[in-house]
């Protein structure tokens, strides 16, 4: 099955190698980003996603320049994966315009996404939304393993945006019966952060408010078209991230080093990541494929 595809923030870290992953999976993709892609399968396309007007004029058009010849003209997108977002690192706006772009931008593509009977939208939501990556101070979850029913709190601006936009994709998914799924994507991996895993393993307490979890940003291009062949379910929140934890210490270990007051709600092996992929596993049939200890000598 190839679609159609409108991939916003497809410049990004976990963009990129999600973009090229569907185009290699035989999917045609437009990229929508302030940077250029510059991929040779991908057309790149320049927006304000926190102006309606040009979310609307995206929702149909031109793939890539082939479509030019065969006389249809404009066309709408089989799917919508969304990822574009103003981001916890490097340089990025106060809080307030944080929360502003991401929440208006998202609900401009769901909006219009609606308006243009699009049936299936993906949505980059977060482990943040989980209340402990970004709040200040130190903070203990309230059970662990992290699944999709916790019941998630965040503070911060970032956080907070995701929640609204979960909450904010669901709503759209009532008013339309499409598909809308929204990942929270664990801490995104790329081939050359691997380097940096030996110091995870000397100082596995860096990785805390992070649940020690990761996603290998090629195997998050597994998940989105695992998704986007995965109809019917209506509104769903998948954790994204690979099986494991990204530090070499057992559970046992870290449990009790790091969260000795938390409860299990079930039994972990002791491989298994904190931040749980179980429900993609178990739904999509996810089959990870970068698990960091293939790369990193231990």
């Amino acid at each position: 099955m190839t679609m159609r595809i409108l991939f916003t923030g497809g410049s990004g870290k976990a963009g990129r190698h999600v973009v090229n992953y569907l185009s290699e999976a035989g999917h045609k993709v437009a990229n929508v980003d302030r940077t250029p892609l510059r991929h040779p399968k991908v057309r790149d396309m320049l927006a304000d996603l926190t102006d309606l007007g040009q979310v609307f004029s995206l929702m149909q058009t031109y793939a890539d320049e082939s479509e030019l010849d065969d006389g249809i003209g404009h066309r709408g997108f089989d799917a919508v994966v969304h990822f574009a977002a103003s981001v916890p690192a490097g340089h990025i706006p106060v809080d307030s315009e944080t929360f502003r772009i991401n929440v208006m931008s998202t609900y401009n593509v769901l909006e219009a996404a609606a308006k243009m009977k699009v049936r299936k939208v993906i949505v980059a939501s977060s482990e943040t939304t989980y209340g402990i990556c970004l709040t200040d101070g130190v903070v203990d979850p309230k059970w662990l393993p992290l699944e999709e029913d916790y019941p998630i709190d965040p503070v911060d601006a970032y956080g907070l945006s995701k929640r609204v936009n979960e909450v904010t994709a669901e709503g759209f998914q009532r008013r339309t019966g499409a598909d809308v799924y929204a990942l929270r994507i664990g801490n995104v991996m790329e081939p050359s952060d691997y380097v940096r895993f030996p110091g995870f393993a000397e100082d596995p307490g860096a990785r805390r408010r992070l649940t020690f979890s990761y996603a290998d940003a090629r195997d998050l291009g597994q998940i989105v078209d695992l998704c986007l062949r995965k109809d019917g379910l209506g509104f769903q929140i998948f954790n994204a991230c690979n099986d494991s934890n990204s530090v070499p210490q057992p559970n046992s270990e870290l449990l009790a080093r790091f969260f000795p007051k938390v409860p299990l709600r079930r039994r972990v092996n002791e491989d298994e990541g904190l931040l749980s992929n179980r429900k993609i596993r178990e739904v999509l049939e996810f089959k990870e494929q970068h698990n960091w200890r293939t790369y990193v000598k231990t």
